[in-house]
């Protein structure tokens, strides 16, 4: 069953400043909510509100280990987003054109 998403809300997600800072900090394995909070500097609520959509969908992970939210992301599903992603891509292209000009 192919998951009904919307990749450029996916996407819109990925690239809001905070919310990759949260996503980088998952890159090396799960990590607590209290703790993306602090490394965020915004509450715990809204750590959740900002991944909602993505754990809706299946590209983090929510799971509760002793009465704490913990997060993790679906690395593969993600990266799955950005390869095939033409505003990624038209996002890179620009810049490289933006590179050649200022270089």
């Amino acid at each position: 069953m192919e998951d009904d998403f919307d990749r450029e809300m996916v996407v819109d997600c990925m690239f809001d400043p905070i919310t990759s800072s949260i996503l980088s900090e998952l890159e090396d394995g799960e990590k607590q909510c209290s703790f993306l909070a602090a490394k965020s500097m915004i509450s715990e609520n809204e750590v959740f509100e900002r991944l909602s959509y993505l754990i809706d969908h299946g590209f983090i992970f929510k799971t509760s280990t002793n009465g704490k939210s913990v997060f993790s992301a679906n690395t593969e599903k993600l990266n799955q987003i950005i390869e095939n992603s033409d505003t990624f891509n038209a996002t890179i292209e620009g810049l490289e054109k933006m590179d050649s000009y200022l270089n």
